[in-house]
């Protein structure tokens, strides 16, 4: 599923009440999306402790529906990812960790990427400036 309003249409038909009861859930989960607009931004949200640690934390644990039933927040957002996965499997923050090549900037040897451009900026900004 692409939008997260398809997410909560998909909740209120599985655990009743309306779509917006589960709307700010599935927002939170695509939110990743601003970092990386690829599928690599499930790293941040899509993993099994997300679903524990920062989603619960953020709405709690359960949630009342328009309906006044009760519901697990985890069981939504294990929804989500199991839509995103065609049902098949929710990642761990591993499966995605151990994939991602160790720099020497993740041990303070070196800027990472993004600064090394911030400084290359102010470098070309000062010389510019300077020259004139």
């Amino acid at each position: 599923m692409a939008k997260p309003y398809l997410h909560a249409l998909s909740s209120a038909k599985k655990f009743g009440g309306k779509p917006e009861d589960y709307l700010e859930i599935h927002q939170l989960m695509d939110s990743s999306k601003g970092a990386i607009a690829d599928n690599r931004h499930r790293a941040l949200t899509h993993t099994s402790w997300f679903l524990s640690t920062i989603l619960e934390r953020i709405f709690g644990i359960t949630m009342v529906n328009s309906d006044g039933k009760v519901f697990s927040v985890r069981d939504i957002g294990e929804q989500h990812i199991l839509e995103d996965y065609g049902g098949k499997f929710i990642p761990t923050a591993q499966d995605f960790l151990q994939e991602i090549p160790y720099k020497t900037w993740m041990h303070n040897q070196d800027l990472p990427p993004s600064r090394q451009a911030l400084e290359q900026n102010k470098k070309q900004t000062f010389f510019k400036y300077d020259n004139d």
